[in-house]
């Protein structure tokens, strides 16, 4: 069977061709950059998860710091020296520190301060798939107990 005749009005297009060597460039290009879009993007959700973790810690430990720095002695309630009590402001602290889901330890420092440092591990999402599970953070801080009276620090 024969074609018919094209139309003159019809502009003949010219015929691509294919180099053998090109042949799926792109398809190589576009999973390649694919892939490392999907890491970047990992990269980014489980970065963010970290620094939300760390923050986390750093709460708790603030947290544990003040309610070991609540526990005063007996002479500070009747406007005398406001200083922690050892032993009672690191057993709150610690207290504090089994309820969440953070370790940690305290301490008195100078200055009847309490002292907290707490370690809490972020588990990964995407970075998990290069080997890496999980991501440990450590938080810090510290308490100062002061007397004020009248707004101003005694």
């Amino acid at each position: 069977m024969t074609r018919p005749p094209r139309p003159s009005w019809i502009a003949r297009r010219p015929r691509a061709t294919r180099n053998s060597a090109d042949r799926g460039s792109v398809t190589i290009w576009m999973i390649t950059s694919s892939l490392v879009m999907i890491v970047l993007a990992g990269l980014a959700v489980d970065l963010g998860g970290q620094v939300h973790q760390l923050q986390r810690a750093n709460d708790i430990a603030a947290q544990a710091a003040r309610a070991g720095g609540q526990a005063i002695t007996n002479p500070a309630i009747q406007g005398q020296l406001a200083a922690v009590d050892g032993g009672r402001g690191i057993a709150a602290a610690n207290t504090y520190l089994r309820a969440s889901e953070v370790t940690g330890s305290a301490r008195i420092g100078a200055n009847s301060s309490v002292i907290v440092d707490t370690t809490g591990v972020y588990g990964t999402t995407f970075l998990s798939v290069i080997g890496i599970s999980q991501l440990t953070v450590h938080g810090h801080a510290e308490q100062q107990t002061q007397r004020a009276l009248g707004g101003t620090q005694r």
